[in-house]
């Protein structure tokens, strides 16, 4: 079971959040999410739990607890949404070879 960790205090570490879920069982990860532009903590972060009672009963104990002094939201986490497959760039391909379009300057 993949859980999101939220409002996390940005000090806290992944090994910190590592050793918080091991206490309900077996954790296959646990990562606190950093920026990469600052190399801080985004103040959330995900773990991994094989167990789904194990994740279940980590979920049901933690949510709305103090670690490290901040009150800490602990939910299943949910899929990552597809963005549809649009990579972005701002260009459209339109029927009839799209592209610039001399008739519209």
């Amino acid at each position: 079971m993949n859980i999101f960790v939220a409002k996390l205090n940005f000090k806290t570490t992944s090994e910190e959040l590592l050793e918080l879920f091991e206490k309900f069982g077996e954790v296959s990860s646990a990562k606190v999410i950093m920026d990469k532009a600052t190399n801080r903590s985004k103040g959330y972060g995900f773990v991994d739990m094989p167990d789904d009672n194990q994740g279940f009963a980590a979920i049901n104990d933690l949510n709305e607890t103090e670690v490290d002094g901040s009150t800490i939201v602990v939910k299943k986490a949910r899929p990552k949404e597809s963005t549809g497959g649009n990579t972005g760039g701002g260009y459209q391909r339109r029927e009839g070879g799209g592209g610039f379009n001399k008739s519209r300057y």
